[in-house]
């Protein structure tokens, strides 16, 4: 079988779970399959192919045309999209990731006659917020979105609660054709240091980074995005105990308004308490693995997750999760068990804003006290979190799943 995989995201470039579901998803298909992969890249519009070793997959690499290059940044999208349809002859199976490349899976079906799966990593009625971000063109990736999904062969939805929300804001799909597949972790690249090597090398990491490793530290990782809920952790920061250290591993941001309100709330609270640590560089594996394992609990604030990878990442470091109780996040952390969810009523206006913002900021405070200044809990709770990861999220099993999807829609299409 040979399937077409097409994102935006593909490693040296990915800067969000998509694109490390995209990459390790690809790795381990390609051991079973024919597996391609199509994916956004700088410069020359022209298709430059990778070759692949054996049991890798071939990745293609397209650029925006040159027309579009100082245009809409949904059109240059588009122009990419356009590109990879025109690139899958002798496909039996199209895949594609967030709506960066829906328009080409769609596109590419029709194209080429064969069936068109897609994972839903987020939704775009569900981020209004972007509107700030892409004007105009957020309702032409709201279109592309819409469109593929209600043609799609076959949904892939990362959660429980991401099938909820795709039956609900695209009712025109049907149920049965949206299955749920979580996301996966590589066990192996994402575990605490042991030898008193990777201890010390750890050690050095964090302290350069300017992170103290004997002090209780809550660690945040993720985008400057409204889904994030960033502001609402950096308001129940404030009520931390004074000893607590704050790490935040956050950058990219949305747009300037986004990362001015932040970087302001930041400094605000930097002028309060000590230990603020704000790391706006993307960090290689290895370093936020030695961030992960020197912090005493993960925090996920959000108020939209269709499931988390970062909380998946801290999990397999041996690190409890505080985190909403939203989106696909109760699918993922084990209240009481592997950390704790902080409950979150939420406007059902597609923001999520929380009904009741200074109750979840209390709450969200008031549960990680409880975690971080216990450390034999946390201690308990990062083991767990651990063998949950490794019972229920390895990327084999993930892709045993994934396949099975493809073989039922492949079965329906004859």
């Amino acid at each position: 079988m040979r399937v077409d995989l097409l994102s935006r995201e593909y490693p040296p470039n990915v800067y969000g779970g998509a694109g490390v579901h995209v990459a390790e998803l690809s790795r381990v298909l390609a051991r079973r399959l024919d597996v391609r992969v199509h994916a956004f890249g700088p410069g020359d519009p022209l298709r430059v192919a990778a070759q692949a070793g054996p049991g890798e997959p071939v990745v293609t690499r397209y650029g925006v045309p040159a027309e579009l290059a100082d245009g809409d940044a949904a059109l240059a999208t588009f122009g990419v999209d356009l590109q990879m349809a025109g690139n899958l002859a002798g496909t039996d199976l199209v895949h594609s990731h967030t709506w960066y490349a829906n328009l080409a899976g769609h596109l590419g079906s029709l194209l080429t006659g064969r069936p068109h799966v897609l994972s839903a990593h987020s939704l775009e009625p569900l981020r209004p917020w972007k509107a700030e971000q892409l004007g105009g063109g957020y309702a032409l990736s709201s279109w592309a979105e819409r469109t593929a999904y209600e043609s799609a062969a076959g949904v892939i939805a990362v959660s429980a609660g991401m099938r909820a929300d795709i039956l609900r804001v695209y009712p025109a799909v049907d149920p049965d054709r949206v299955h749920v597949v979580h996301n996966g972790i590589d066990l192996d690249g994402w575990q605490r240091p042991g030898t008193p090597a990777e201890l010390a090398t750890a050690r050095a990491t964090v302290e350069r980074l300017g992170i103290d490793p004997d002090r209780p530290t809550v660690v945040f990782v993720g985008r400057i995005t409204r889904q994030k809920g960033l502001p609402y952790l950096l308001r129940a920061a404030e009520r931390l105990a004074p000893e607590v250290q704050l790490v935040l591993c956050a950058g990219a941001p949305d747009t300037p308004e986004i990362a001015a309100e932040v970087s302001s709330a930041v400094a605000r609270l930097a002028t309060e308490r000590t230990g603020v640590v704000w790391i706006e560089q993307m960090l290689p594996r290895d370093e936020l693995v030695a961030v992960l394992a020197a912090s005493t609990v993960f925090v996920c604030p959000s108020v939209y997750e269709p499931l988390g990878i970062v909380n998946l990442e801290a999990m397999a470091v041996g690190l409890p999760v505080v985190g909403s109780a939203t989106g696909g996040i109760p699918e993922v952390v084990d209240d009481g068990v592997t950390g704790l969810l902080v409950p979150i009523e939420q406007a059902d206006d597609g923001t999520g804003t929380p009904l009741d913002p200074e109750r979840f900021v209390t709450d969200l405070a008031d549960a990680l006290t409880a975690v971080v200044l216990d450390p034999e809990r946390a201690a308990a709770m990062g083991l767990a979190a651990r063998r949950r990861v490794e019972e229920h999220f390895s990327w084999d099993a993930i892709a045993d799943r994934t396949v099975a999807v493809y073989e039922q829609v492949l079965e329906e299409a004859r």
